[in-house]
């Protein structure tokens, strides 16, 4: 099998690990805090974060991967980051409406966008433009309802936005230029993650709940759902970081409105929530987009690809005579002969999609 054919492969393992375990502890998740009670949403993050560095770290003792030091500044402000952004993004949804807070998260893939295309030079055609607004617009009808604005609450979703975006994309970026895998930059940069909102998140959620996370009663059953958040979460950390690595945060935003869709279709079948014709038409029309943006994205890593084989093939044609006068191929004593490309067998191509 060629390394595109199990690059390809991987990633789309990648990709369905991430919706698999996602859809999973949001429904974990909406029994702990709806049905037990426990609304203590950033302490929880902290706890996830923190059975999955113990995870990995067993993982590093048992020599499944590899550990790589790189940067530790690099290391320690993208972790410190990506704690903010969490923290923020629950500060926002305890100041604002639901409605907005949706918007909120709708408005993170045209500032990635708009991030990349400024601050890294990249182009995105009008094909994937067309296709991630209808993915907008359909997750838009689906989710959002009222739209409560107040100045605090719009702050909040701006430097939530922000920090999002800026710590997704540099999931990416160092992955590339550090030569890391997604392992290696989760394993060093979750303690940092862990310490942020393990500080942090007593604190926050007393704010929000108006309830003291440590007078909490915890009953055997809420500790087990608890436990499954924490197990599960560890994929989810994991494949997060798979994935951007992997795609790009476009693409990883784009999953997630795909898990949004999913989480909103089995809450209607397994938990009978309120659906109505919004929802419907909302996922439909999210699907759609979700659909063009796969289509558009495979064609055009299909013809960079073949670019970039023409311009191999090219460089290869133009240095075979050099090689064969550097050999003393083709020459006959004073005259200078017409020289004949010499064969090569063809190589095989990694394409690797990179586009938050």
């Amino acid at each position: 099998m060629s390394e595109n054919k199990r690059f390809q492969l991987g990633t789309i393992g990648a990709l369905s690990l991430s919706v698999v375990s996602s859809v999973s502890i949001v429904i974990c998740n909406k029994a702990l805090m709806s049905s037990l009670g426990f609304r203590f949403a950033t302490t929880l993050t902290s706890w996830h974060l923190l059975v999955t560095f113990c995870s990995l770290h067993v993982a590093l003792w048992m020599k499944l991967f590899e550990h790589k030091p790189f940067d530790p500044r690099t290391v320690v402000g993208f972790g410190i980051l990506n704690g903010i952004s969490i923290g923020l993004l629950n500060l926002s949804l305890g100041f604002n409406s639901v409605g907005f807070y949706q918007m909120t998260k709708l408005a993170i893939i045209p500032c990635t966008v708009f991030l990349e295309t400024i601050f890294l030079s990249k182009k995105f055609s009008r094909s994937i433009q067309l296709s991630l607004c209808v993915l907008l617009l359909g997750v838009g009808i689906a989710t959002v309802t009222d739209l409560q604005l107040n100045f605090l609450g719009s702050i909040l979703s701006l430097l939530a936005v922000l920090t999002t975006c800026v710590a997704q994309i540099m999931t990416n970026t160092i992955q590339k230029k550090f030569k890391v895998s997604s392992t290696q930059l989760l394993y060093q940069s979750c303690p940092y993650q862990a310490m942020t909102l393990f500080v942090s998140g007593p604190f926050l959620d007393k704010f929000l709940t108006q309830q003291n996370v440590f007078a909490f009663r915890y009953t055997p059953q809420v500790l087990t759902f608890i436990a499954m958040s924490c197990l599960i979460s560890v994929s989810v950390n994991f494949s997060t970081f798979l994935v951007i690595g992997r795609t790009s945060p476009v693409t990883y935003q784009v999953l997630g409105h795909l898990k949004t869709c999913l989480v909103l279709a089995f809450g209607y079948i397994l938990l009978h929530d309120p659906f109505n014709w919004r929802n419907i038409l909302g996922i439909f029309v999210a699907m759609m987009g979700m659909v063009l943006y796969s289509y558009y994205c495979t064609r055009e890593g299909q013809k960079k690809a073949s670019e970039a084989s023409v311009q191999l093939q090219t460089k290869e044609d133009e240095s075979d005579p050099l090689i064969g006068m550097e050999t003393g191929a083709g020459a006959t004593n004073d005259v200078a002969l017409p020289i004949s490309p010499v064969g090569k067998a063809d190589n095989d191509l990694r394409a690797r999609d990179y586009n938050r």
